[in-house]
């Protein structure tokens, strides 16, 4: 019975949104979370703030880097490998100069 419940008061019905209470409703989401607009009692779209939609694109996008770097990492041939020192020899630099630099963030 609890998760009737709770489907029930995530739904908002369009005509609310006809009648004024879109503010109402607005705040609704950002205390409580996401909403199901429901139109002709199917679900028309569902409200998020942005600051959970940014968190869920986010979770999506690295759940697709992930899996494509798993996928890599299985069709990868080691034997081509070439071993960090190796490059650090080719491209004349040392493992302190890499210490040295500062963090990078990469996305």
């Amino acid at each position: 019975m609890a998760d009737m419940t709770g489907a029930i008061r995530n739904t908002v019905s369009i005509t609310q949104f006809n009648r004024g209470f879109a503010g109402k409703i607005f705040e609704e989401v950002k205390r409580a979370g996401a909403k199901v607009v429901m139109k002709n009692n199917a679900a028309e779209c569902v409200l998020l703030s942005p600051e959970e939609y940014v968190r869920m694109v986010d979770e999506v996008n690295d759940a697709r880097l992930l899996a494509m770097a798993t996928e890599r990492m299985e069709k990868a041939d080691l034997s081509k490998a070439i071993p960090a020192e190796e490059m650090y020899a080719r491209l004349g630099i040392t493992r302190d100069d890499i210490d040295a630099c500062e963090d990078v963030e990469i996305e």
